[in-house]
């Protein structure tokens, strides 16, 4: 309260909102999201560091707080930073070009390709991370026909969709979901039953999405694409990338160890067949660091910014008030209400709140904000890091009108997994 509503605490306040507004305008300002996030993320805590200096109380409980804000964000950074070296190795040899060319050469319909690069999105999501599968399959449908609108748009909201619902329902399929499980709310294994929420929820969309899909055959030529085949070791790659998050997950139940330390365990073993591999031919031939200067390294700060800023926040006092919202609302209609703020905002800042300010949850409560702060970005196309990434590459065909005619699918396949996630774990205790 001595913060919260001092000169410190409302400047600090008033930056974030500030700050906000600029990420969340990215594409009017045409300024990169990282740069405000990491600004008003170090501004706050100067500011706050100010404030008890000027008043002569000890900073000592704000190095606390640093540290285990630095803690908590090496964690998250550290464990996508392997995730996305492993991504980056199966991009090179080839192993998603080769997903895409066996897609386009089968001679499916519009229809099929519709549900196959659905389904596709969801259950490689609870892998790779969901602007990276989304971005990808973007792709492959601007090769199927980068042209036919009413096949393009709602074949990307599908993916978009699919993406973030596959995300919901592993504990590192979406960052929000690594978040709740690396903080200890949920145990690994009891993300998997979101599985039948997230997967009838995307499943209603697409049908009704799959609608307006010409049931017909694309116009192609699949004798002028270049034949695409995994390159030597992508295999192997494969196989070392599913070692990983065994390990990730295995040091983190078992042994009490941070995930990131299972992850960066997997990236040795990266690195030491890379080397092997390069011996074995006599030349360099996989470069394991080259992978990891193609990075998104502005994705890695934003977090850093983003997760610093609601710290601050925490710290300055202001996420006390955001957790009497369960207290005067309720655990689920506030849990529902997450969802819906996180289509407008993006969700990590919002689950990062939501852990700070630590209402009194059971697993099941956590489950569901995991599964509404997952699905709750795809109502709104820039409410996701895939539906951003996804206009980007479809620019012109993908944009905020074109989703929002389709939007009323997507919001009943929202209620309809918050009715499966109710009936599974409140009414039928199934879990």
């Amino acid at each position: 309260m001595e913060i919260t509503f001092s000169w410190a605490g409302i400047l600090c306040l008033v930056i974030f909102i500030i700050g906000y507004y600029f990420i969340a305008a990215e594409d009017k300002y045409h300024i990169n999201k990282t740069k405000p996030a990491i600004f008003i993320g170090t501004l706050m805590f100067i500011i706050l560091g100010m404030f008890l200096a000027i008043n002569g109380k000890s900073t000592e409980p704000l190095e606390e707080e640093v540290k285990a804000l630095i803690e908590e964000i090496a964690e998250i950074v550290f464990f996508l930073m392997v995730a996305m070296t492993y991504i980056e190795a199966l991009i090179e040899r080839n192993v998603f070009n080769t997903l895409k060319y066996k897609l386009v050469t089968k001679g499916y319909t519009y229809r099929k390709l519709f549900w196959l690069t659905g389904l596709l999105a969801f259950f490689i999501s609870p892998v790779a991370d969901n602007l990276t599968t989304a971005l990808i399959l973007s792709t492959v449908l601007l090769t199927i026909d980068s042209e036919k609108k009413e096949f393009l748009v709602p074949g990307a909201i599908n993916i978009v969709v699919a993406a973030n619902a596959g995300g919901a329902w592993s504990p590192f399929g979406d960052i929000t979901t690594l978040m709740v499980w690396t903080a200890g709310k949920s145990p690994f294994i009891d993300f998997f039953a979101l599985f039948p929420a997230s997967f009838i929820g995307w499943w209603l969309t697409a049908f009704l999405l799959s609608r307006y899909v010409p049931n017909v055959k694309p116009n192609f030529d699949t004798k002028t694409m270049e034949v695409e085949c995994i390159k030597e070791g992508g295999k192997a790659i494969i196989l070392l990338g599913a070692l990983t998050i065994a390990s990730a997950v295995l040091m983190h139940s078992l042994f009490g160890l941070p995930a990131m330390w299972g992850m960066m365990f997997g990236l040795s073993l990266l690195s030491i067949y890379t080397y092997r591999f390069n011996v074995s031919r006599g030349k360099k031939d996989i470069n394991i660091f080259h992978y990891m200067t193609k990075i998104e390294m502005d994705t890695l700060l934003f977090f850093f910014g983003i997760l610093a800023a609601v710290g601050a926040l925490h710290f300055a006092g202001w996420l006390a008030y955001a957790s009497k919202l369960y207290d005067i609302a309720g655990v689920t209609t506030t849990n529902i209400g997450v969802g819906l703020l996180s289509a407008v905002v993006d969700n990590v800042p919002v689950m990062s709140a939501v852990l700070k300010a630590n209402p009194n949850m059971n697993i099941d409560d956590w489950l569901l904000v995991t599964l509404t702060a997952g699905i709750g970005g795809s109502l709104i196309s820039f409410g996701s890091a895939a539906g951003v990434g996804v206009m980007g590459k479809m620019r012109g065909i993908y944009t905020f009108g074109s989703h929002m005619k389709y939007a009323w699918t997507i919001l009943l396949g929202y209620i309809l997994s918050i009715i499966i996630w109710w009936l599974q774990f409140e009414y039928f205790d199934l879990y």
